[in-house]
């Protein structure tokens, strides 16, 4: 996903549960410790270093708070539009919500239109189904986990 941070751009990609930041020719790697969506927190690990970041959003805009200072990243490419929830062969939550069920494990041969998870969001159910034929590479989250929006849910393989 490429990321507008004040005037630079950047690119975060998913690797296994982590993430890259790829800034200035550097990959910078980032965790994700905890989440507490219904606080807007965030424990992160970046490049070995403990940061508490506090994030808001509105629509393709954030605004993360790191030590007291404010930024608004502007998200400038990344998933699909629409009832595909694909990014990067994983596969993404369309909305917060939270996972009611999880149909598939890891190592699992799927069919393309099978439902791989249930959500709930906004009082609406969705259902989170493979794009492709293909293999559950891995499982992100488990029935009962509260999702934020385009967080990788499940990564696919052919």
């Amino acid at each position: 996903m490429k990321i507008t941070f004040g005037s630079q751009s950047f690119e975060v990609n998913p690797s296994g549960e982590n993430y890259f930041a790829a800034m200035d020719g550097k990959n910078i790697p980032v965790q994700i410790v905890r989440v507490d969506a219904s606080r807007g927190r965030m424990d992160l690990l970046i490049d070995g270093r403990r940061v508490l970041a506090h994030v808001s959003s509105e629509g393709a805009k954030r605004w993360v708070t790191i030590n007291g200072q404010t930024w608004m990243l502007t998200k400038t490419s990344g998933a699909k539009r629409g009832v595909r929830h694909d990014h990067a062969g994983g596969l993404i939550a369309p909305m917060p919500g939270q996972v009611r069920s999880v149909s598939v494990g890891v190592g699992d041969v799927v069919k393309k239109g099978q439902t791989l998870l249930t959500m709930e969001a906004m009082k609406m159910e969705i259902r989170i189904q493979a794009l492709r034929d293909g293999t559950v590479k891995a499982l992100h989250v488990k029935q009962g986990q509260t999702v934020e929006r385009e967080q990788i849910l499940i990564e696919m393989e052919e």
